[in-house]
């Protein structure tokens, strides 16, 4: 999660559920309509660190840790697909939010999926890089094929990803893993009656071109849009693009974009379409040594708080972790 240039406004509470909760991290107050972030297995919701900030331009945001994740406790016994799905609806209803577009990445599609399919009041859905890939459900499969997207990640990704990992523990993380790869998610979309939007990116081997363009033709209503460059995590190094496409979405534009547009006209009719986007310039960061040292040295004291408060149980020095740390992450991109 980030904040805006003039400093982080980040707020965390919980949302509680059948004995269970999530703790939802949110940015910005004002706009036209809330978004809901949802990550996937095993990482945070620091996860969409990068896309958060660009999304608030449009309305507030919602990134959820759900149990075993971000910190959040994990539960007796692992939980279904479904019953996540239940605790991001029951985020939505707590949090008072009226139709907000949610946004899924990796597992945590399947989870957006799943509820979509049982909320018919939703009328924007977001999943970005979907799984699994029906006719690859082998793990040494996805293994392989997670290897050789990560090659094409940022080393920031990798760092947040162990990082998440070690926090959420590798036992959670184990019992949850064969629910992601057994989820029938082609079979939920063919359910879903939300307009959907999917995204990949170039390089995602877990995410692959052919399945994920059989994929959008399971749905009523899907646009499935590839972003030059990216991976598997594409909403951090193209945050600005998938942002763009998201708030296109959102607001009804997504058919004016030119991708969109010329896809349609390639394959019109067939409802299976991909839109190519390019990749927008890197953002080059103006600072020095000294500043960039800095700027590090105060987001590893963030992450430290953070933890301190994931282990004493404190909302507060997590708010206040975060905080500190999307303050550092902004001073560092300027």
């Amino acid at each position: 999660m980030g904040g805006s240039d003039a400093g982080p406004d980040i707020t965390v509470q919980r949302i509680h559920r059948n004995g269970l909760w999530a703790r939802a991290t949110s940015v910005g107050e004002e706009g036209e309509r809330a978004f809901v972030l949802v990550p996937g297995i095993g990482v945070s919701s620091h996860y969409f660190e990068q896309l958060a900030p660009h999304l608030r331009q449009f309305g507030p945001v919602y990134a959820l840790d759900l149990p075993g994740f971000g910190g959040v406790p994990h539960a007796r016994t692992a939980l279904s697909i479904s019953q996540f799905g239940e605790l991001v609806g029951a985020a939505i209803d707590e949090l008072g939010l009226e139709d907000p577009i949610v946004v899924g990445h990796s597992m945590g599609a399947q989870i957006c999926a799943d509820l979509a399919a049982d909320q018919s009041g939703l009328s924007s859905l977001v999943l970005i890089s979907p799984v699994i890939d029906a006719a690859a459900r082998s793990l040494p499969v996805q293994a392989v094929r997670f290897l050789r997207s990560a090659r094409h990640e940022p080393f920031r990704v990798t760092f947040l990803a162990v990082v998440a990992y070690l926090t959420c523990g590798f036992g959670w993380f184990f019992k949850i893993l064969p629910r992601m790869m057994t989820y029938p998610i082609e079979r939920t979309a063919a359910r879903v009656r939300t307009p959907t939007l999917i995204i990949r990116g170039e390089h995602d081997a877990v995410c692959p071109r052919p399945w994920v363009t059989a994929f959008g033709r399971a749905f009523e209503t899907a646009t499935v849009v590839e972003i030059e460059g990216a991976a598997h995590s594409v909403m951090h190094a193209h945050a600005r693009e998938v942002a763009a496409m998201c708030v296109r979405h959102a607001s009804g534009h997504l058919a004016d974009h030119p991708a969109v547009a010329s896809a349609a006209d390639r394959e019109a009719g067939d409802g299976g379409a991909i839109a190519v986007v390019p990749e927008l310039p890197k953002e080059a960061a103006s600072l020095s040594p000294g500043e960039r040292a800095r700027a590090l040295a105060a987001e590893l004291q963030g992450i430290a708080i953070e933890f301190k408060g994931n282990k004493t149980d404190s909302d507060h020095l997590v708010e206040t972790g975060r905080e500190q740390q999307a303050e550092a992450r902004g001073r560092g991109r300027t």
